[in-house]
């Protein structure tokens, strides 16, 4: 496990602390959850919900069937 030495203005560290009593974590919890967030590679729990909260959305065939024939493509 590393250790980090982390700089902060007053008015940063008092919004950081009072963000991290709140969620009732320690600091470093608290900013490892916070730097784990900012750097996964899946998508947010909340967008994922969204799958399907539109049906009336046009299925990908639809939108194919609608787009008519493709055009030539350069260099091909």
């Amino acid at each position: 496990m590393s250790q980090l030495t982390l700089y902060l203005d007053t008015e940063t560290e008092a919004k950081m602390r009072q963000a991290a009593r709140e969620a009732g974590l320690s600091l470093s919890k608290w900013v490892a959850g916070l730097i784990r967030e900012k750097t996964s590679d899946d998508w947010p729990e909340s967008i994922a919900k969204l799958a399907g909260a539109w049906p009336d959305f046009p299925t990908r065939e639809e939108i194919h069937v609608a787009a008519g024939e493709d055009l030539p493509r350069e260099g091909l």
